[in-house]
């Protein structure tokens, strides 16, 4: 048992290396084959200690960056709370098991832990899904065909099919698991040879603002007007440039989350820096501003300011972070602790938006997401799904800004631009700003810690990937297939012990 939990939390620490900063995404199948074979006939309970191991391994280095930027105890609580999900599905993997097709069952309970620990307690934590580690792979433009989910499964898959062919007592298991391996793997890579490309409906220049933040560089509130005269300075600054001919002129500009830490309509002098900003350039600006919404509670927006016209459309965050932008359970929690440490910078809680449509921008109509909103499904879906011709990231990773979150957010960025076909444009307060292609490429980014500018053309696309219906059909199918499993491998258990009674 203790060889067990040893391997099966080595197996973890080795899958964390599969993402930035290190990115070796080679070791996954591997080590979801360890996962298999440590939680492989034990009792449930042993299964729930194995899995935890793994998953503490896994989750404690992958979000690291927790604990520099918001804090030791919160990064120690978040990770031991996704573990528990690896640890929830060692239990079940003895039970599944006991199938003929095992890993098949297995792999479509991975991906059932993966989307429900992504959106449950509270907003959930989707980092560290496999099908965000393959950006650089062979496997990358399967993203197009089966979604951020279908990757996971297909990578889970073949890493059971491994764990399978080693533990078969047959010679003709071993090869059958085997040829099923490499069919797996044929079509996780097929997608290479005929990546999937949508129709381009037209064309628009798009510049992404990085004003930098102020201070050392890592909290947004040190000098709240600062941060906003950056980011008119950097605006105005193109304007100029536009102006001699030394820059294109763009159809209109995005500022990164956070770019007004303070509510514009409620300070003047924010108000006119955006408005100077917009007319200066001379078109619509999507700003990235938090607005107070009564006395306990704010948005964090992105808001379409026209240069004529001022504030117009906008977009809310739709999964502000649990304790981070909101503190749930906020009435019964004790005052003494609500009151200190981390959480004593959140006096008011981040409300969830819930916007369906794209918003249009110069005629353009744009997916928007705001900071971890982009490792999230369902919003990014259903904007497509309505018409969005090319997606914006407003982030502020200014508290992480000297970790390596930010080149996993930016990675899970570059995963999304090939799940949906489209472009995505970043801006970023103070790094990692940037232009993705849809086939993930990186057109341009920014440097950490710099006020710069990116200004591109990109293609519109219209239509949809099969990724994103396939994704979906994964994310509700995956947990029924579990329970289905889950029951027929208690019943067989259940069939075999009456047999030798």
């Amino acid at each position: 048992m203790l060889a067990r939990v040893l391997v099966a939390a080595l197996a973890g620490v080795v899958l964390s290396l599969a993402f930035e900063p290190v990115a070796l995404p080679y070791v996954m199948p591997l080590c979801l084959a360890a996962y298999a074979l440590c939680t492989r006939e034990v009792r449930s309970r042993a299964g729930f200690v194995i899995g935890l191991a793994f998953g503490a391994g896994f989750y404690f280095p992958h979000i690291h960056w927790m604990s520099p930027s918001i804090g030791m105890p919160a990064w120690l609580a978040l990770a031991f709370v996704e573990a528990l999900f690896y640890g929830a599905l060692g239990a079940l993997s003895p039970v599944l098991q006991r199938l003929r097709s095992w890993p098949a069952w297995l792999a479509a309970a991975w991906v059932a832990m993966e989307t429900i620990r992504s959106t449950w307690p509270f907003s959930g934590m989707p980092w560290g899904r496999l099908g965000f580690g393959v950006v650089d792979t062979p496997v990358a433009n399967a993203l197009a065909y089966v979604g951020v989910n279908g990757v996971s499964l297909l990578l889970a898959l073949l890493g059971f099919l491994l764990a399978r062919a080693v533990v078969s007592a047959r010679g003709d298991e071993r090869l059958y698991s085997l040829a099923a391996a490499v069919v797996v793997t044929a079509v996780a890579v097929l997608p290479t040879l005929v990546p999937w490309t949508l129709e381009t409906t037209g064309q628009t220049t798009v510049a992404a603002v990085q004003g930098d933040v102020p201070g050392r560089g890592n909290d947004v509130l040190f000098d709240v007007e600062q941060l906003t005269q950056n980011h008119v300075a950097a605006t105005v600054d193109l304007a100029e440039r536009v102006a001699d001919g030394s820059a294109p002129q763009p159809d209109f500009v995005v500022w990164p989350e956070n770019s007004t830490a303070r509510d514009p309509f409620a300070d003047q002098s924010i108000n006119d820096g955006i408005t100077l900003a917009a007319q200066t350039i001379g078109v619509p600006i999507l700003v990235g501003a938090i607005v107070d919404a009564g006395e306990d509670e704010v948005l964090n927006q992105g808001i379409v300011w026209d240069p004529e016209t001022g504030a117009g459309d906008r977009y809310a965050k739709r999964h502000p972070v649990a304790y981070g932008e909101y503190i749930p359970l906020r009435s019964i929690l004790p005052e003494s602790l609500v009151n200190s440490g981390q959480l004593a910078r959140i006096p008011r809680d981040m409300l969830s938006g819930s916007r369906t449509s794209p918003l249009p921008i110069a005629g353009v109509e744009v997916a928007d997401s705001i900071c971890f909103d982009i490792a999230y499904d369902d919003g990014i879906k259903v904007q497509v799904d309505n018409g969005a011709e090319l997606l914006t990231v407003q982030t502020s990773n200014a508290s992480f800004i000297f970790t390596d979150q930010i080149e996993q957010q930016f990675a899970i960025t570059r995963a999304r631009a090939i799940e949906t076909g489209r472009y995505v444009v970043v801006a970023a307060t103070n790094g990692v700003s940037g232009v993705i292609a849809p086939d993930g490429a990186v057109v341009d980014r920014t440097q950490r810690r710099t006020q710069d500018v990116v200004v591109e053309s990109v293609d519109l696309k219209t239509g949809t990937t099969p990724g994103l219906g396939v994704g979906e059909a994964l994310r509700v199918g995956t947990p029924v297939l579990t329970v289905v499993g889950v029951l027929w491998g208690v019943l067989l258990r259940r069939r075999d012990r009456e047999q030798s009674a």
